[in-house]
């Protein structure tokens, strides 16, 4: 093998690797030079349905990079991921190295979801099904899934979200959030669970992920 060859082996290997380890290194929040608190929001009271609450001055604006985050509102749930997918390129990998694909409800059942033709890519969840038909009527797919952008609070969080897999279940809890950069470019959350299409993905800033 020439040298030449050689070591161009040995930068896209080193490419590879920069990229897979950059994927779960999150930003670091900052609030006046120090560190933010991620204030856990309060917890849902049925598993079957994510719980949104107010923010209620409990999470501040903060700066995150060369962006500031402002909290919309806190958001608990458990559900199964019904997909996963990793970003390493585009802005908004900056923030958020993870989306998972999340089913509760009717659409927590691993079973159900077996049913669907579940795939994520370029940020969005997509669903399809055969000719039978969907498994729970398409309103319920709707209102009990959803794909979410996963913003980690700090590295034990992201650590987490690295190991999350599919068809596990996950309890969560963060905030729903509007990332402003500094240079006009803005990123959303949806503020309901019930939309679809373009706008209807979940922001969330995650202060805590466990694996169930």
């Amino acid at each position: 093998m020439s040298r030449r060859l050689w070591l161009g082996l040995l930068a896209i290997f080193a490419l590879l690797w920069w990229f897979g380890h950059r994927s779960f290194t999150p930003a670091v929040a900052t609030r006046s030079g120090s560190s933010v608190v991620c204030v856990t929001p309060p917890a849902f009271d049925d598993p079957d349905l994510p719980l949104q609450s107010p923010v209620s001055g409990q999470m501040s604006p903060f700066r995150l990079d060369n962006a500031t985050v402002t909290p919309l509102a806190g958001l608990s749930l458990q559900a199964t991921v019904l997909s996963r997918e990793n970003y390493s390129f585009g802005r908004e990998s900056d923030y958020s190295p993870t989306d998972l694909a999340l089913g509760w409800g009717p659409m927590k059942d691993i079973g159900i979801a077996r049913k669907l033709d579940v795939s994520q890519s370029g940020r969005w969840f997509h669903y399809s099904w055969g000719s039978e038909g969907p498994p729970v009527p398409l309103s319920d797919i709707i209102s009990h899934s959803s794909n979410m952008h996963m913003v980690p609070a700090d590295a034990a969080v992201a650590d987490s979200l690295a190991h999350v897999r599919t068809g596990e279940t996950v309890r969560l809890a963060g905030w729903l959030v509007r990332i402003d950069g500094d240079d006009g470019w803005h990123w959303q959350s949806s503020l309901s669970r019930d939309d679809s299409g373009d706008g209807a993905c979940e922001l969330v800033y995650v202060c805590s992920i466990e694996r169930r």
